[in-house]
C-alpha cells in the first residue's frame, strides 16, 4: 500500500522506517545530527515550515503534513489490507 506524504508524492508504506513530528525532530539532538548527516538526501515536500519527518530507507522526506494525519493514513490502509 502507497501513503500520499506531500506534493503528489506517495510512497510506500512498507519502505517507511520512522515518522517523526517536527517538535519531536527539532528537540533530539541526535535527530538533529542525522538529519545533517543525510543532508544531500533530503527532499522538502512543503513550501511552508514542514510538519513531520518521514525517513525511509533510501530518503528523508520533510512533509507539511502532520504526522497525526499520516499515522491516520496508515492505519487505514492496514484496515483495508485485510
Amino acid at each position: 500500500m502507497y501513503i500520499h506524504i506531500g506534493e503528489d508524492l506517495n510512497i510506500r508504506a512498507k519502505d517507511i522506517i520512522s515518522i517523526l513530528d517536527k517538535e519531536s525532530a527539532n528537540q533530539s539532538p541526535l535527530v538533529k545530527e542525522f538529519l545533517k548527516q543525510q543532508s544531500e538526501r533530503v527532499i522538502n515536500l512543503s513550501k511552508n515550515p514542514y510538519k513531520s519527518v518521514i525517513i525511509t530507507y533510501d530518503k528523508v522526506y520533510l512533509s507539511p503534513i502532520a504526522s497525526g494525519t499520516l499515522k491516520k493514513r496508515s492505519n487505514q490502509l492496514s484496515i483495508h489490507e485485510f
